[in-house]
């Protein structure tokens, strides 16, 4: 009989790399497939994709409140500026996450548009309202409240979540490049948005788009290292080099006629140093709104403001997450509460600094697509933005359309989870579908998630499988209800 050969054993399976230092064991840098220079690079890319901020934000709160005030641009930047470094650092070094945080568009816009508007409310006592909500938000946090709504949420819906964030996030790049415009209303017109102007590109800023975003996506499909921050550095010398030879300009002039050709909000300049104004700091009048607005009308625009920055958290830290790669087996978030937590607290800190309510960001999707992994990228950024306080080389330097590619490819990543969802269960699928498409097409993660809530609540029930809709999820149903109908019910109770 012919001998045989015992196999030999299987190889043990390669040990994890041992942290090399203090520094990499607290951020988990090594056990996170990740490095200092990684983390750099990622940090830097978010804080380019994220630095018009800086400038958008003070535009959007500087209109005049009920009383005539205004907040003033430059005073607006600088704690803009100052919030979004100082939350972005405790997000990093407390939460441990990637996740960059800086005042929230939808909600300033809320704010400035719609709640600013309210007879007999000030500047200070709406500042008040946001610190108020993130207060709350804080509370729900503490309590748990909060973790069980993210935990009640199916994983269909979270996967379409993060689906949404990347259409969101790729639309942002391409409105924000003026790749695609809103078309002039008029009776001929019969699609609502088109390419560039008028359906022609036009212009040297979408040529630094598209020579951006074709760079971009060859080098992350080549898996080049530091393919997105290259892809920016490219751009934004493209952009550098042609403002200097054909002085372009912004995309609305100094009688504020719109320029169609411009760049869509900063044209390149050199660096200028400017004295911080940080006299909003503590301008808030936290309980005023209740006495001249009246309770009752006060509680709705708390109750408003905190829906939308309660889910929009959420739904940024359930796609930032999953793209990072940091999502445990069970699918939850490592130190979930404490993400939660400092995104509550910038809500109430960017109130009580009359900045408006900051949260996680979601273009911080651009430094994980460079990379980041734990929270040491979040402190380079915040690093970058307190730099931003007192010096903005970065912020004048770089256009939009520079930045604008990173977001579109970012955006490509994380539709690829379209995968996740299981088409084969329409009563899974088709809220999912709400989810995703909504976001982008109503330019607010809120309205996404709010109607993919509903319609799964109410399609399960439709089926005869209410019994698996978590009783919380009813409870955010009946809330998103309430928020979608809010100008009905201050308009039956005459508060409008």
């Amino acid at each position: 009989m012919a001998s045989r050969t015992a196999s030999p054993p299987p190889s043990p399976a390669p040990s994890p790399a041992a942290p090399r230092g203090a520094l990499d064991r607290y951020f988990r840098i090594t056990e996170r497939g990740s490095s200092v220079g990684q983390e750099f690079r990622g940090g830097l890319a978010t804080f380019l994709a994220m630095s018009y901020i800086v400038v958008l934000n003070p535009l959007i709160l500087s209109g005049p409140d009920s009383a005539g005030n205004t907040l003033g641009i430059p005073a607006v930047a600088a704690v803009t500026a100052l919030v979004a470094g100082v939350m972005t650092i405790v997000m990093g070094v407390w939460a441990r996450h990637p996740f960059a945080v800086a005042a929230g568009l939808g909600v300033s816009a809320f704010v400035s548009i719609t709640i600013a508007t309210t007879p007999g409310l000030t500047w200070p006592q709406l500042m008040g309202l946001v610190t108020l909500a993130g207060l709350v938000m804080l509370l729900l946090v503490v309590t748990g409240f909060r973790r069980a709504v993210f935990d009640a949420v199916p994983e269909s819906l979270k996967s379409g979540i993060v689906v949404g964030i990347g259409l969101f996030i790729a639309l942002i790049g391409l409105v924000n490049a003026g790749f695609v415009r809103r078309l002039p209303d008029a009776a001929d017109t019969t699609v609502p948005v088109g390419l560039g102007t008028g359906g022609e590109l036009e212009g040297w800023p979408v040529l630094v788009f598209v020579v951006g975003l074709l760079l971009t996506a060859v080098l992350v499909i080549r898996k080049v290292r530091g393919a997105i921050l290259i892809g920016i550095v490219v751009a934004t010398i493209l952009a550098n080099v042609l403002e200097a030879v054909f002085h372009i300009g912004p995309s609305v002039d100094a009688d504020g006629n719109a320029v169609p050709t411009g760049w869509s909000l900063i044209a390149p300049s050199l660096p200028e140093w400017t004295a911080p104004d940080l006299h909003l700091l503590g301008s808030v009048d936290l309980f005023g709104a209740f006495t001249s607005v009246g309770g009752l009308m006060a509680s709705l625009l708390v109750f408003a403001i905190l829906l939308s920055v309660f889910f929009d958290a959420m739904g940024v830290s359930v796609g930032l997450a999953r793209e990072a790669g940091t999502v445990n087996p069970d699918g939850s978030i490592p130190d979930l509460n404490r993400v939660l937590a400092a995104d509550a607290l910038a809500v109430a800190v960017g109130g009580g600094a009359s900045g408006s309510a900051h949260q996680i960001f979601v273009e911080s999707g651009t430094g994980i697509g460079e990379g980041a992994r734990t929270g040491l990228a979040s402190v380079f950024t915040g690093l970058f933005f307190l730099a931003a306080v007192f010096l903005s080389p970065l912020i004048h330097l770089v256009p939009f359309e520079a930045v604008a590619p990173a977001l579109v490819v970012v955006g490509f990543m994380m539709c690829q989870h379209v995968v996740q969802i299981d088409w084969s269960d329409p009563g899974a699928a088709f809220p999912a579908f709400l989810t995703f498409i909504l976001m982008p097409f109503t330019y607010s993660i809120v309205n996404g998630i709010g109607a993919g809530v509903v319609a799964y609540a109410v399609i399960r029930t439709g089926q005869g499988r209410g019994r698996e809709v978590h009783p919380l999820l009813w409870f955010v149903a009946l809330a998103f209800v309430t928020y979608f109908g809010l100008g009905v019910v201050r308009a039956s109770l005459g508060l409008n």
